[in-house]
């Protein structure tokens, strides 16, 4: 996993955990910044369909 590129978000700030993607064709892999070593994969489609569902609020019952 070398070559991958890992990204955070800008909102991240100065925070000492936080997630960070990166992808590689097909696949995206997803890892918390003080466990880099546990990476969870799955596909782009899956992926985007997850953060649609995130942004319509299927999710907000989770949290609230």
């Amino acid at each position: 996993m070398e070559h991958l590129e890992w990204q955070r978000s800008s909102t991240s700030g100065d925070q000492a955990n936080y997630l960070e993607i990166a992808s590689d064709g097909d696949h995206v892999y997803i890892r918390e910044s003080d466990n880099p070593t546990h990476v969870v994969t799955t596909t782009r489609v899956k992926f985007l369909a997850w953060v649609r569902g995130a942004k319509a609020g299927e999710f907000d019952h989770f949290v609230a």
